[in-house]
């Protein structure tokens, strides 16, 4: 049952970000810059951040409602939102070196990584 809610979840996320990206995109008129990325990857920072401290202030999501919302369709929408959640989390745990690690292993880490993809194909 729970990875059938990560999956529904995954794939309303998925489409979501397909349509706001898209949107974003075409209203700013402006492919220079990948706007429509920023703007999901922003705003599904915020929902992460909001619905996770709607689950522990007022605790009105259950664990199958955070698996569909949270793992499921933030993480269909963007996957940044779980990296900037867990970052913050380590940093409210009193791990600032913890914190740091995460944002320096997720930088120095992947894009290395997709440079490599991209010059493997070639």
């Amino acid at each position: 049952m729970n990875f059938l809610l990560v999956g529904i979840g995954g794939f309303f996320g998925a489409v979501s970000r397909y349509a706001v990206g898209g949107w974003v995109h075409r209203w700013l008129d402006n492919p220079w810059f990948p706007y429509g990325t920023l703007a999901v990857n922003v705003l599904g920072c915020f929902l992460i951040g909001f619905l996770a401290g709607m689950a522990e202030t007022r605790e009105i999501l259950t664990p199958e409602m955070r698996l569909l919302t949270m793992v499921g369709f933030l993480g269909g929408f963007t996957t940044f939102s779980s990296f900037g959640y867990e970052s913050i989390e380590l940093l409210r745990d009193g791990q600032l070196l913890g914190m740091m690690w995460n944002l320096a292993f997720h930088l120095v880490l992947g894009l290395p990584a997709v440079w490599i993809g991209l010059n493997l194909t070639r």
